[in-house]
């Protein structure tokens, strides 16, 4: 299967996390610049439920619902980075499958793919997870880490494009 994206796309791999809304937010204001779309990307599986073999299956989550779950928390992560108005093309796309494999795919021929990671190490865990490991380590694309930001991100502004200043002249 190949990705559906664009070439004037960055993609952003989108959980729900904090670190997922940073990335998402930076990667609009790259695309702003560039002149590129966004591609919002949330990947779910089926998975257990993590209840006891012997609870009633009518406790138990059906596929439906786990999907319908995790559509929810792509549209509620775009959501909460951009408010109920998107003034940008921002494209958010569900699929079914391993996070990683997801994500690469849908980069195919993108600018680059733009994953969150935490602002630094916590209780010695990395600042990336396996998600974000495994992209590093089989992407064929440039791959961004958007770390957790306290303070407003200033985007990389290429020299063709005019910088407002505070009067809103450049």
């Amino acid at each position: 299967m190949t990705g559906l994206t664009a070439n004037n796309s960055i993609v952003v791999g989108v959980d729900g996390s904090e670190a997922s809304l940073a990335a998402l937010r930076w990667a609009a204001e790259q695309a702003r610049v560039l002149r590129a779309e966004v591609v919002a990307v949330h990947a779910w599986e089926p998975c257990g439920t993590g209840l006891a073999p012997y609870a009633p299956v009518s406790a138990r989550p059906t596929a439906d619902e786990q999907r319908d779950q995790a559509a929810e928390v792509l549209a509620s992560t775009v959501r909460t980075a951009f408010g109920a108005r998107i003034d940008r093309p921002v494209r958010a796309v569900l699929i079914e499958g391993p996070p990683a494999r997801v994500l690469l795919q849908q980069a195919r021929g993108a600018l680059l793919l733009a994953l969150g990671r935490k602002a630094h190490r916590q209780q010695g865990l990395p600042a990336i997870g396996t998600v974000g490991r495994e992209c590093l380590r089989n992407a064929t694309l440039p791959v961004v880490a958007v770390p957790v930001a306290h303070r407003p991100v200033t985007p990389v502004r290429s020299a063709w494009t005019p910088v407002p200043t505070r009067s809103g002249v450049a």
